[in-house]
């Protein structure tokens, strides 16, 4: 197994800024992207110019697109401003193309009794705050797995733990403050195991000030037993760093069920179980389906369903994701949606709350109550919302009416609610998502959606909820 492919180096937090395009790339940002691509995503590096040439109309815009769709961006093969925002980002030094990113052959401990040694330390933290934090780390694992860890003192352990800076002796440098934060290897003879942490990061035992050195190891350790990443948002295995409250950290299912398909549950252990199986995903094609939300979000169409969504491309792309691997901040069982694309919002709602989200990140200030729209304290859900980007109007439809809001305005406009009927000649039920789409406005009732032309609201059609997904 090529030492490379195992190695692996945490991130720090991932941030999402809109994702329009970059008019005109900088030198210095082709330059990143194109290094990017070949250190992650396997873009060859060809000295042949009608090689390059060509590889730059293709292969680059391949890579990029690989790179998109593996982070949840829109994939679009160009370098848009969310793109290289996240290649700016300190990341894991493991290729994310899937032959790369599964450690070979799937390697793991042939026992389940390890010992680990802590061969140094950071002069950030007391020793015995070091000690701590690893060895609550290893419990993590422990807990879940029938692995058990014991500490030696001296001679070579099966997971070796030491503190270097740049140049530390394996051939993977780090780079000083504010990048690689560690690196580990995955089961194997020599350096296999072994967990090596970035002495010029400013490692805490709780802080979010610094790195909390626990949740460092706690991903490195998967790394050490023979976890690869995960790009399941909120695991602990995900590439990035994210910030949680040590006291309070829990396990991941995506986590659980990844370790013990290497080694199996803890019989011994009853107070960790793994979450509730993922729920069954619904199906587009149920004659009985009913949407609970659409909407449009920088180009795509979102249909909501339970705590699933189907995400379709203008290509009529079609792939179903669970809400929270998107939206980590995001409610399961959405009741409205809707987009500006003005100020490149995303808006949920749910109950008497709404959510806003740049991207696939949540607005500072949110969740908020439905009277920040300056809807009635009577009113206790958003049945569906649209907005109308010509008009700058959002529909806001509770029941069998309907209010409209002045998105620049930050108001309701005068004279509404309206009821649905007298808006929408022809509608008589409940709305219970809608979206628009090529000039038309598509209002949905129970397993029907009603086509209506978007500003004469004349009725054309019925169809089914499926007409939108592949079926």
């Amino acid at each position: 197994m090529r030492i490379h492919r195992q190695l692996c180096f945490l991130a720090s937090l991932l941030l999402v800024i809109h994702a329009g395009p970059i008019s005109q790339p900088s030198d210095k940002d082709e330059t990143t992207a194109e290094h990017y691509l070949k250190s992650f995503y396997n873009l060859t590096d060809e000295t042949d110019q009608r090689i390059v040439d060509r590889r730059e109309s293709s292969q680059l815009t391949e890579k990029m697109k690989e790179m998109q769709k593996f982070f949840g961006f829109k994939v679009t093969g160009k370098l848009d401003s969310e793109t290289m925002e996240m290649m700016k980002k300190p990341r894991c030094g493991v290729p994310d193309v899937a032959k790369y990113s599964t450690f070979e052959g799937n390697p793991k401990w042939q026992t389940n009794k390890l010992t680990y040694r802590i061969v140094n330390y950071t002069p950030h933290m007391s020793k015995a705050e070091v000690d701590d934090s690893m060895e609550k780390a290893l419990q993590v694992w422990a807990k879940v797995t029938p692995v058990k860890f014991t500490r030696i003192y001296s001679g070579a352990a099966d997971i070796m733990i030491s503190f270097g800076t740049r140049y530390h002796g394996d051939a993977y440098p780090f780079d000083g403050p504010q990048g690689i934060l560690a690196h580990a290897f995955a089961p194997s003879p020599g350096l296999g195991g072994d967990a090596h942490f970035d002495g010029d990061e400013f490692f805490t035992l709780r802080s979010s000030r610094g790195f909390v050195l626990f949740l460092v190891a706690a991903h490195e350790f998967g790394h050490s037993l023979g976890l690869a990443h995960s790009n399941i948002r909120g695991a602990l295995m995900f590439p990035t760093y994210s910030f949680t409250d040590p006291d309070r950290f829990s396990l991941p299912y995506d986590d659980i069920r990844g370790i013990q398909s290497l080694y199996g549950p803890n019989r011994d252990s009853i107070s960790i179980q793994p979450d509730p199986e993922v729920p069954t995903a619904p199906n587009a094609c149920d004659p009985n389906l009913i949407m609970d939300a659409v909407t449009t979000l920088r180009g795509e169409t979102m249909f909501f369903k339970d705590s699933f969504f189907w995400r379709s491309s203008p290509s009529r792309s079609v792939t179903q994701l669970q809400i929270k691997h998107f939206w980590l901040n995001a409610p399961n069982n959405i009741e409205a949606a809707y987009e500006d694309p003005v100020r490149d919002k995303l808006f949920f709602f749910k109950g008497r709350q709404v959510w806003a989200f740049n991207g696939i990140t949540l607005e500072s200030g949110y969740p908020k109550t439905l009277s920040s729209f300056g809807v009635s304290s009577l009113v206790r859900k958003i049945c569906a919302a649209v907005h109308d980007t010509s008009s700058g109007k959002t529909l806001l439809f509770v029941e069998k009416v309907y209010y409209s809001y002045d998105e620049r305005a930050k108001k309701m406009d005068r004279g509404y609610p309206q009821l649905v009927e007298s808006g929408f000649p022809g509608m008589t039920g409940e709305v219970t998502a809608a979206h628009i789409a090529n000039g038309f406005i598509y209002l949905y009732s129970g397993t029907n959606v009603f086509e209506f032309g978007l500003y004469s609201k004349k009725y054309f059609r019925v169809l089914k909820n499926s007409f939108f997904l592949p079926c």
